[in-house]
Parts: C-alpha cells; structure tokens; sequence
C-alpha cells in the first residue's frame, strides 16, 4: 500500500531555511501527482505546493511562492521542500500527499482520496 515517510523539520530561526523530504513506497510514484500540505495553528489543513506527473507541472500557494521549492526525484521516490526565509506564521505540521487521479494544479484547491504521510512538525522561533 501508499506508504510515505516525512522527515526533516524541526526549529528554526526566523529567516533561515530547512529542507522536508518525503520517501515514498508501496506504489507507481511517477503516475502519481505529490503534494505538500500544512496544519498551522488554529488554521484548517491548507495547500501549499504540488508537483504533478510532468517535469515542469509545479504549483504553490500564494504564501509558499518565491519563498519555498518543491521538488521531486522519481528515481528515488522522493520529493522534497526546500524552505526559505522561513517566518513565524510558517509554524505547523507539514505533511506529503500522493494523489493518483488529482492533478497538481487541482491539487491547489485541496486534496482529494490520496494517501497522507505522518507529517512532520516545523516551528519557527526565534
């Protein structure tokens, strides 16, 4: 079955970066679209980037654009989240998302009957 693993969060400083990365088992991962979602205090679970079947199909969210990156390696089964000058209001459980009817760019108005990893938590504090 879908199995994903995310790692990769933890504290960081206002302005500094992390990397989240998401293994994936358990299915054709290049058939499916991946996505990466967060929970922020007080706030439902939202979109925030999507990267579809295609080398190009990339999404984000108003927040996460310009600011985070998205990228995914089908040799490894891994897709991964760069973020960058990270900001207090980014605080939250990220969480990854594999889809194999959705697109990404629908992906951008919320998730579907995928599969969802654990998530992992990222604070940022100073």
């Amino acid at each position: 079955q879908v199995q994903l693993v995310e790692s990769g969060g933890g504290l960081a400083q206002p302005g500094a970066s992390l990397t989240l990365s998401c293994a994936a088992s358990g299915f054709p991962f290049s058939d499916y679209a991946m996505a990466w979602f967060r929970q922020t205090p007080g706030k439902p679970r939202e979109f925030v980037a999507s990267f579809g079947r295609g080398p190009s199909d990339i999404h984000y969210s108003d927040a996460a654009e310009g600011r985070f990156t998205i990228s995914r390696d089908n040799a490894k089964n891994m897709v991964a989240l760069q973020l960058d000058s990270l900001q207090p209001e980014d605080t939250g459980v990220y969480y990854c998302y594999a889809d194999r009817v959705m697109t990404a760019w629908a992906l951008k108005r919320g998730p579907a009957a995928g599969s969802w990893g654990q998530g992992t938590q990222v604070t940022v504090s100073s």
